[in-house]
């Protein structure tokens, strides 16, 4: 069976537009017999950043090649998968810090991605990514929009070979209604879901 884990970072949790781009996309992954989906809900996890004592640990962990440690079980959970979702909303021209702060805790070398004379390659199991997120402006392509173009390159890092962006974009322009920007993500994200 396929393990997909869906990366929940959408801090306004159950009135987040983005959650609801994500709900189409679950749906959609509801309807195979062939996927099981693991749920880790961001806002619910003790995540830390790194600072003094914690990345001293991370790095005596390291050092010791103790990767079997609780602390790692993030960087073994989005390894171990064979695709990945994730959705958070655009802040900032990226994403809420808090999924950089998950990003920190899954980059360990040895899990997630090597290292040896050549640089660093990523040995993660997945063959795709999704990230589903939601613009209040207009930044579909725009050069400083940074959450996508992030992702994409850590897939890059991680060794997942493909990475698709759905985007609800302009949502607070007053341009289109919303409604319809949102019907059009969710139907897209819901065939991507539909192929992972």
């Amino acid at each position: 069976m396929k393990q997909v884990l869906f990366v929940n970072c959408c801090i306004r949790r159950e009135l987040s537009r983005t959650k609801e781009l994500a709900d189409a996309a679950l749906a959609a992954l509801g309807t195979r017999d062939d996927i099981a989906v693991t749920e880790l809900c961001l806002m619910d996890e003790p995540l830390q950043y790194f600072s003094e004592g914690f990345f001293a640990q991370r790095e005596r962990l390291l050092a010791a090649k103790e990767l079997d440690h609780p602390r790692f079980r993030y960087a073994h959970q989005f390894a171990e998968a064979d695709a990945i979702v994730i959705a958070a909303p655009f802040w900032d021209l990226a994403f809420p810090a808090l999924l950089k702060v998950y990003i920190e805790n899954v980059s360990v070398e040895g899990i997630t991605f090597g290292c040896n004379a050549s640089g660093c390659s990523g040995i993660c199991r997945a063959e795709r990514m999704l990230f589903l997120t939601t613009r209040g402006g207009s930044y579909d392509g725009a050069p400083d929009e940074m959450g996508a173009r992030y992702l994409e390159a850590l897939c890059g890092f991680f060794g997942i070979p493909r990475f698709d962006c759905v985007a609800a974009d302009g949502l607070d322009l007053g341009l289109r209604p919303v409604e319809e920007i949102l019907a059009e993500a969710k139907a897209k994200a819901a065939a991507l879901a539909a192929t992972l």
